[in-house]
Protein backbone atom coordinates (compact mmCIF):
# COMPACT_ATOMS: atom_id res chain seq x y z
CA UNK A 1 0.00 0.00 0.00
CA UNK A 2 2.84 2.41 0.78
CA UNK A 3 4.44 1.67 -2.60
CA UNK A 4 1.14 2.25 -4.38
CA UNK A 5 0.67 5.51 -2.46
CA UNK A 6 4.12 6.78 -3.45
CA UNK A 7 3.50 5.84 -7.07
CA UNK A 8 0.47 8.14 -7.27
CA UNK A 9 0.60 11.77 -8.33
CA UNK A 10 1.10 14.50 -5.76
CA UNK A 11 -2.50 15.68 -6.16
CA UNK A 12 -3.81 12.17 -5.61
CA UNK A 13 -1.64 11.78 -2.51
CA UNK A 14 -3.06 15.01 -1.06
CA UNK A 15 -6.61 13.84 -1.78
CA UNK A 16 -6.00 10.51 -0.05
CA UNK A 17 -4.44 12.23 2.99
CA UNK A 18 -7.40 14.62 3.27
CA UNK A 19 -9.84 11.73 2.94
CA UNK A 20 -8.03 9.80 5.65
CA UNK A 21 -7.97 12.82 7.98
CA UNK A 22 -11.70 13.43 7.48
CA UNK A 23 -12.44 9.75 8.18
CA UNK A 24 -10.44 9.85 11.43
CA UNK A 25 -12.29 12.99 12.56
CA UNK A 26 -15.68 11.44 11.74
CA UNK A 27 -14.80 8.29 13.66
CA UNK A 28 -13.88 10.40 16.71
CA UNK A 29 -17.11 12.42 16.46
CA UNK A 30 -19.22 9.26 16.17
CA UNK A 31 -17.44 7.91 19.25
CA UNK A 32 -18.49 10.99 21.21
CA UNK A 33 -22.11 10.08 20.43
CA UNK A 34 -21.89 7.19 22.92
CA UNK A 35 -23.47 7.89 26.33
CA UNK A 36 -20.56 6.52 28.39
CA UNK A 37 -16.90 7.66 28.08
CA UNK A 38 -15.54 4.08 28.05
CA UNK A 39 -17.96 3.17 25.26
CA UNK A 40 -17.03 6.35 23.35
CA UNK A 41 -13.36 5.40 23.59
CA UNK A 42 -14.09 1.82 22.54
CA UNK A 43 -16.16 3.04 19.55
CA UNK A 44 -13.32 5.29 18.46
CA UNK A 45 -10.75 2.51 18.82
CA UNK A 46 -12.95 0.08 16.88
CA UNK A 47 -13.35 2.57 14.03
CA UNK A 48 -9.61 3.32 13.96
CA UNK A 49 -8.78 -0.39 13.81
CA UNK A 50 -11.09 -0.81 10.83
CA UNK A 51 -9.47 2.15 9.05
CA UNK A 52 -6.03 0.72 9.81
CA UNK A 53 -7.03 -2.68 8.40
CA UNK A 54 -8.10 -0.97 5.18
CA UNK A 55 -4.73 0.70 4.54
CA UNK A 56 -2.11 -1.61 6.07
CA UNK A 57 0.35 -3.48 3.78
CA UNK A 58 -0.92 -6.71 2.30
CA UNK A 59 1.21 -8.92 4.55
CA UNK A 60 -0.58 -7.47 7.62
CA UNK A 61 -4.06 -7.24 6.15
CA UNK A 62 -5.50 -10.58 7.31
CA UNK A 63 -4.28 -10.07 10.89
CA UNK A 64 -5.60 -6.50 11.13
CA UNK A 65 -8.92 -7.39 9.46
CA UNK A 66 -9.60 -10.22 11.91
CA UNK A 67 -8.68 -8.08 14.92
CA UNK A 68 -10.77 -5.14 13.71
CA UNK A 69 -13.86 -7.25 13.00
CA UNK A 70 -13.50 -9.12 16.31
CA UNK A 71 -13.33 -5.82 18.25
CA UNK A 72 -16.32 -4.46 16.29
CA UNK A 73 -18.44 -7.52 16.97
CA UNK A 74 -17.45 -7.56 20.65
CA UNK A 75 -18.33 -3.88 21.04
CA UNK A 76 -21.72 -4.44 19.38
CA UNK A 77 -22.54 -7.33 21.72
CA UNK A 78 -21.48 -5.31 24.77
CA UNK A 79 -23.59 -2.29 23.74
CA UNK A 80 -26.71 -4.42 23.25
CA UNK A 81 -26.66 -5.15 27.00
CA UNK A 82 -26.20 -1.54 28.16
CA UNK A 83 -29.15 0.45 29.53
CA UNK A 84 -28.15 3.46 27.41
CA UNK A 85 -26.94 3.32 23.82
CA UNK A 86 -26.31 5.78 20.97
CA UNK A 87 -29.57 7.27 19.73
CA UNK A 88 -28.79 8.18 16.09
CA UNK A 89 -25.72 6.49 14.61
CA UNK A 90 -24.00 3.15 15.33
CA UNK A 91 -20.84 4.26 13.48
CA UNK A 92 -21.44 4.85 9.78
CA UNK A 93 -17.75 5.30 8.95
CA UNK A 94 -16.93 2.00 10.61
CA UNK A 95 -19.80 0.37 8.71
CA UNK A 96 -18.52 1.69 5.38
CA UNK A 97 -14.98 0.54 6.12
CA UNK A 98 -16.18 -2.96 7.07
CA UNK A 99 -17.88 -3.25 3.69
CA UNK A 100 -14.69 -2.11 1.93
CA UNK A 101 -12.73 -4.73 3.88
CA UNK A 102 -14.87 -7.35 2.12
CA UNK A 103 -13.87 -5.92 -1.26
CA UNK A 104 -10.19 -5.76 -0.40
CA UNK A 105 -10.18 -9.34 0.89
CA UNK A 106 -11.78 -10.65 -2.30
CA UNK A 107 -9.50 -8.54 -4.51
CA UNK A 108 -6.11 -9.06 -2.89
CA UNK A 109 -6.07 -12.31 -0.93
CA UNK A 110 -5.42 -15.86 -2.08
CA UNK A 111 -8.47 -17.81 -3.31
CA UNK A 112 -8.94 -19.68 -0.03
CA UNK A 113 -8.53 -16.58 2.13
CA UNK A 114 -10.71 -14.55 -0.24
CA UNK A 115 -13.45 -17.14 0.24
CA UNK A 116 -13.36 -17.31 4.06
CA UNK A 117 -12.15 -13.91 5.29
CA UNK A 118 -15.02 -11.71 3.96
CA UNK A 119 -17.43 -13.51 6.30
CA UNK A 120 -15.89 -11.74 9.33
CA UNK A 121 -16.37 -8.10 8.22
CA UNK A 122 -19.74 -9.03 6.69
CA UNK A 123 -20.96 -10.34 10.09
CA UNK A 124 -19.62 -7.27 11.89
CA UNK A 125 -21.39 -4.96 9.40
CA UNK A 126 -24.73 -6.77 9.72
CA UNK A 127 -24.58 -6.63 13.54
CA UNK A 128 -23.54 -2.97 13.71
CA UNK A 129 -27.09 -1.47 13.65
CA UNK A 130 -27.84 -3.29 16.92
CA UNK A 131 -25.86 -0.56 18.71
CA UNK A 132 -28.72 1.94 18.23
CA UNK A 133 -30.97 2.48 21.24
CA UNK A 134 -34.38 2.64 19.55
CA UNK A 135 -35.17 -0.47 17.53
CA UNK A 136 -37.85 0.94 15.25
CA UNK A 137 -39.16 -0.52 12.02
CA UNK A 138 -36.26 1.22 10.24
CA UNK A 139 -33.79 -1.12 11.93
CA UNK A 140 -34.93 -4.08 9.88
CA UNK A 141 -34.67 -1.98 6.75
CA UNK A 142 -31.13 -0.90 7.64
CA UNK A 143 -30.09 -4.50 8.26
CA UNK A 144 -31.66 -5.50 4.94
CA UNK A 145 -29.75 -2.80 3.07
CA UNK A 146 -26.48 -3.91 4.66
CA UNK A 147 -27.17 -7.56 3.82
CA UNK A 148 -27.83 -6.52 0.21
CA UNK A 149 -24.57 -4.54 0.12
CA UNK A 150 -22.46 -7.54 1.11
CA UNK A 151 -22.82 -9.48 -2.19
CA UNK A 152 -22.38 -6.22 -4.09
CA UNK A 153 -19.02 -5.63 -2.38
CA UNK A 154 -18.03 -9.24 -3.13
CA UNK A 155 -18.86 -8.79 -6.81
CA UNK A 156 -16.95 -5.50 -6.83
CA UNK A 157 -13.92 -7.26 -5.36
CA UNK A 158 -14.14 -10.00 -8.00
CA UNK A 159 -14.31 -7.40 -10.78
CA UNK A 160 -11.27 -5.58 -9.40
CA UNK A 161 -9.44 -8.91 -9.01
CA UNK A 162 -10.13 -9.74 -12.66
CA UNK A 163 -9.03 -6.25 -13.70
CA UNK A 164 -5.76 -6.65 -11.79
CA UNK A 165 -5.14 -10.03 -13.43
CA UNK A 166 -5.74 -8.59 -16.89
CA UNK A 167 -3.41 -5.67 -16.19
CA UNK A 168 -0.69 -8.01 -14.92
CA UNK A 169 -1.08 -10.19 -18.01
CA UNK A 170 -0.87 -7.19 -20.33
CA UNK A 171 2.17 -5.88 -18.46
CA UNK A 172 3.91 -9.26 -18.73
CA UNK A 173 3.08 -9.47 -22.44
CA UNK A 174 4.51 -5.99 -22.95
CA UNK A 175 7.68 -6.88 -21.05
CA UNK A 176 8.05 -10.08 -23.07
CA UNK A 177 7.66 -8.12 -26.31
CA UNK A 178 10.28 -5.64 -25.15
CA UNK A 179 12.67 -8.45 -24.17
CA UNK A 180 12.30 -10.09 -27.58
CA UNK A 181 12.80 -6.76 -29.35
CA UNK A 182 15.94 -5.99 -27.35
CA UNK A 183 17.25 -9.51 -27.97
CA UNK A 184 16.74 -9.07 -31.71
CA UNK A 185 18.39 -5.65 -31.69
CA UNK A 186 21.41 -6.95 -29.79
CA UNK A 187 21.79 -9.90 -32.10
CA UNK A 188 21.24 -7.93 -35.30
CA UNK A 189 23.82 -5.26 -34.53
CA UNK A 190 26.35 -6.47 -31.98
CA UNK A 191 26.59 -10.06 -33.22
CA UNK A 192 27.10 -8.83 -36.78
CA UNK A 193 30.08 -6.66 -35.85
CA UNK A 194 31.57 -9.18 -33.43
CA UNK A 195 31.34 -11.87 -36.11
CA UNK A 196 33.31 -9.59 -38.43
CA UNK A 197 36.01 -9.18 -35.77
CA UNK A 198 36.21 -12.96 -35.25
CA UNK A 199 36.37 -13.65 -38.98
CA UNK A 200 39.11 -11.10 -39.58
CA UNK A 201 41.11 -12.33 -36.59
CA UNK A 202 40.87 -15.92 -37.81
CA UNK A 203 42.07 -14.80 -41.23
CA UNK A 204 45.08 -13.08 -39.68
CA UNK A 205 45.94 -16.16 -37.58
CA UNK A 206 45.55 -18.47 -40.58
CA UNK A 207 47.86 -16.30 -42.64
CA UNK A 208 50.46 -16.25 -39.86
CA UNK A 209 50.19 -20.01 -39.28
CA UNK A 210 50.72 -20.67 -43.00
CA UNK A 211 54.03 -18.83 -42.83
CA UNK A 212 53.02 -16.01 -45.15
CA UNK A 213 54.75 -12.77 -44.41
CA UNK A 214 52.41 -9.81 -44.50
CA UNK A 215 53.51 -6.36 -45.47
CA UNK A 216 53.02 -3.57 -42.97
CA UNK A 217 50.36 -2.10 -45.26
CA UNK A 218 48.35 -5.33 -45.38
CA UNK A 219 48.65 -5.80 -41.62
CA UNK A 220 47.61 -2.22 -40.98
CA UNK A 221 44.60 -2.62 -43.28
CA UNK A 222 43.51 -5.80 -41.52
CA UNK A 223 43.85 -4.22 -38.09
CA UNK A 224 41.93 -1.18 -39.36
CA UNK A 225 39.03 -3.47 -40.37
CA UNK A 226 39.05 -5.06 -36.91
CA UNK A 227 39.19 -1.66 -35.24
CA UNK A 228 36.27 -0.38 -37.32
CA UNK A 229 34.15 -3.45 -36.56
CA UNK A 230 34.93 -3.09 -32.84
CA UNK A 231 33.99 0.58 -32.92
CA UNK A 232 30.73 -0.25 -34.67
CA UNK A 233 29.94 -2.94 -32.07
CA UNK A 234 30.66 -0.47 -29.27
CA UNK A 235 28.47 2.15 -30.94
CA UNK A 236 25.62 -0.34 -31.25
CA UNK A 237 25.94 -1.26 -27.58
CA UNK A 238 25.88 2.39 -26.57
CA UNK A 239 22.81 2.96 -28.74
CA UNK A 240 21.03 0.03 -27.10
CA UNK A 241 21.95 1.26 -23.60
CA UNK A 242 20.70 4.73 -24.51
CA UNK A 243 17.43 3.29 -25.77
CA UNK A 244 16.96 1.22 -22.58
CA UNK A 245 17.75 4.15 -20.29
CA UNK A 246 15.29 6.44 -22.12
CA UNK A 247 12.42 4.40 -23.60
CA UNK A 248 10.80 7.58 -24.96
CA UNK A 249 13.82 8.28 -27.16
CA UNK A 250 13.86 6.85 -30.69
CA UNK A 251 15.90 3.72 -31.14
CA UNK A 252 19.36 4.84 -32.18
CA UNK A 253 20.09 1.40 -33.60
CA UNK A 254 17.51 1.65 -36.38
CA UNK A 255 19.06 1.88 -39.84
CA UNK A 256 18.89 5.32 -41.39
CA UNK A 257 18.77 6.38 -45.00
CA UNK A 258 16.20 3.75 -46.02
CA UNK A 259 17.40 1.06 -48.40
CA UNK A 260 20.39 3.20 -49.38
CA UNK A 261 22.03 2.10 -46.11
CA UNK A 262 22.45 -1.38 -47.62
CA UNK A 263 25.28 -0.08 -49.80
CA UNK A 264 27.47 0.70 -46.78
CA UNK A 265 26.63 -2.70 -45.28
CA UNK A 266 27.66 -4.49 -48.49
CA UNK A 267 30.82 -2.40 -48.78
CA UNK A 268 31.94 -3.18 -45.23
CA UNK A 269 31.25 -6.88 -45.71
CA UNK A 270 33.18 -7.07 -48.99
CA UNK A 271 36.18 -5.31 -47.44
CA UNK A 272 36.82 -8.21 -45.05
CA UNK A 273 35.08 -11.19 -46.59
CA UNK A 274 33.77 -12.66 -49.83
CA UNK A 275 32.71 -10.25 -52.56
CA UNK A 276 29.10 -9.15 -52.16
CA UNK A 277 27.04 -7.60 -54.94
CA UNK A 278 23.89 -5.58 -54.33
CA UNK A 279 21.05 -5.35 -56.83
CA UNK A 280 18.53 -2.69 -55.81
CA UNK A 281 15.36 -2.26 -57.86
CA UNK A 282 15.33 1.28 -59.35
CA UNK A 283 11.60 1.50 -58.62
CA UNK A 284 12.41 1.43 -54.90
CA UNK A 285 14.86 4.32 -55.02
CA UNK A 286 12.27 7.09 -54.80
CA UNK A 287 9.43 5.10 -53.29
CA UNK A 288 8.74 5.96 -49.63
CA UNK A 289 8.79 2.87 -47.43
CA UNK A 290 7.66 2.61 -43.81
CA UNK A 291 10.38 2.18 -41.17
CA UNK A 292 9.30 -1.38 -40.30
CA UNK A 293 9.85 -2.47 -43.91
CA UNK A 294 13.28 -0.85 -44.32
CA UNK A 295 14.33 -2.19 -40.91
CA UNK A 296 13.21 -5.71 -41.83
CA UNK A 297 15.11 -5.57 -45.15
CA UNK A 298 18.24 -4.33 -43.41
CA UNK A 299 18.02 -7.09 -40.79
CA UNK A 300 17.55 -9.84 -43.40
CA UNK A 301 20.63 -8.74 -45.34
CA UNK A 302 22.70 -8.16 -42.21
CA UNK A 303 21.89 -11.52 -40.62
CA UNK A 304 22.43 -13.36 -43.90
CA UNK A 305 25.87 -11.80 -44.34
CA UNK A 306 26.73 -12.66 -40.75
CA UNK A 307 25.81 -16.31 -41.38
CA UNK A 308 27.93 -16.32 -44.52
CA UNK A 309 30.92 -15.28 -42.42
CA UNK A 310 30.15 -17.94 -39.82
CA UNK A 311 29.13 -20.93 -41.88
CA UNK A 312 29.66 -20.55 -45.63
CA UNK A 313 33.08 -22.15 -45.93
CA UNK A 314 34.81 -21.31 -49.18
CA UNK A 315 32.24 -18.73 -50.25
CA UNK A 316 33.64 -16.42 -52.89
CA UNK A 317 30.55 -14.47 -53.93
CA UNK A 318 27.33 -13.32 -52.30
CA UNK A 319 24.38 -11.99 -54.28
CA UNK A 320 22.01 -9.59 -52.53
CA UNK A 321 18.85 -8.62 -54.39
CA UNK A 322 16.15 -6.23 -53.17
CA UNK A 323 13.44 -5.97 -55.80
CA UNK A 324 9.72 -5.86 -56.35
CA UNK A 325 8.26 -9.30 -56.97
CA UNK A 326 7.72 -10.06 -60.66
CA UNK A 327 4.05 -9.60 -61.50
CA UNK A 328 3.20 -8.14 -58.08
CA UNK A 329 4.54 -4.63 -57.44
CA UNK A 330 2.97 -4.66 -53.97
CA UNK A 331 5.38 -7.36 -52.73
CA UNK A 332 9.00 -6.65 -51.84
CA UNK A 333 11.46 -9.52 -52.26
CA UNK A 334 14.77 -9.74 -50.42
CA UNK A 335 17.13 -12.47 -51.60
CA UNK A 336 20.61 -13.33 -50.30
CA UNK A 337 22.48 -16.24 -51.88
CA UNK A 338 26.07 -17.47 -51.50
CA UNK A 339 28.17 -20.14 -53.20
CA UNK A 340 29.74 -21.57 -50.05
CA UNK A 341 29.80 -25.14 -48.77
CA UNK A 342 28.46 -24.68 -45.20
CA UNK A 343 24.92 -23.56 -45.96
CA UNK A 344 23.10 -26.59 -44.70
CA UNK A 345 24.99 -26.51 -41.41
CA UNK A 346 24.29 -22.81 -41.02
CA UNK A 347 20.61 -23.20 -41.51
CA UNK A 348 20.31 -26.31 -39.43
CA UNK A 349 22.31 -24.87 -36.56
CA UNK A 350 20.26 -21.69 -36.43
CA UNK A 351 16.99 -23.47 -36.52
CA UNK A 352 17.92 -26.22 -34.06
CA UNK A 353 19.13 -23.96 -31.30
CA UNK A 354 22.63 -23.07 -32.48
CA UNK A 355 21.60 -19.42 -32.81
CA UNK A 356 18.69 -17.01 -32.63
CA UNK A 357 19.29 -14.97 -35.78
CA UNK A 358 16.96 -16.83 -38.13
CA UNK A 359 14.37 -17.24 -35.39
CA UNK A 360 14.41 -13.48 -34.77
CA UNK A 361 14.17 -12.79 -38.50
CA UNK A 362 11.18 -15.09 -38.84
CA UNK A 363 9.42 -13.30 -35.99
CA UNK A 364 10.20 -9.89 -37.46
CA UNK A 365 9.09 -10.78 -41.02
CA UNK A 366 5.90 -12.50 -39.89
CA UNK A 367 5.05 -9.53 -37.67
CA UNK A 368 5.28 -7.33 -40.78
CA UNK A 369 2.86 -9.69 -42.59
CA UNK A 370 5.48 -11.36 -44.78
CA UNK A 371 7.04 -14.79 -45.15
CA UNK A 372 10.59 -15.97 -44.64
CA UNK A 373 12.30 -19.09 -46.01
CA UNK A 374 15.84 -20.47 -46.06
CA UNK A 375 17.40 -23.49 -47.70
CA UNK A 376 20.20 -24.87 -49.89
CA UNK A 377 20.36 -23.58 -53.44
CA UNK A 378 20.90 -25.58 -56.58
CA UNK A 379 24.58 -25.91 -57.38
CA UNK A 380 25.72 -25.36 -53.79
CA UNK A 381 25.47 -22.59 -51.26
CA UNK A 382 22.60 -21.25 -49.22
CA UNK A 383 19.62 -19.07 -50.12
CA UNK A 384 17.65 -16.72 -47.86
CA UNK A 385 14.38 -15.28 -49.15
CA UNK A 386 12.01 -12.81 -47.48
CA UNK A 387 8.83 -11.44 -49.03
CA UNK A 388 7.24 -8.36 -47.48
CA UNK A 389 3.86 -6.80 -48.35
CA UNK A 390 3.73 -3.17 -49.46
CA UNK A 391 -0.06 -2.88 -49.55
CA UNK A 392 -0.08 -0.28 -46.77
CA UNK A 393 2.62 1.91 -48.33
Amino acid sequence: MITEFRARSRLRQIQLCLGGAVSVVLVALEGLNAPYPPVALATTVSGMLCLAALVVPHRLFVRYALVATAVSCALTLVETGLPRRPENTPGLVELSVLLWLITRAVRRCSPLTATLLPAAPALAAVLLPLRIAERSENLNSAVGVIVACVPFMVVLGLCLRLYDALRAREREALLQTQRLEHARELHDFVAHHVTAIVAQTKAARFTAAAGHTQSPEDLDQMLAHIERAGSQALGSMRAMVSSLRDPAAPAATSPTGGLAGLKALIRDFSAAGPTAELTLDPRLTDRPLPPEITTAVHRVVQESLTNVRKHAAGAGRVEVRVTLCPGDPEQLEVSVADDGRGGAEAGGGAWNGGGYGLVGLTERIERAGGRFTTGPRDGGGWHVLAVLPLDSV
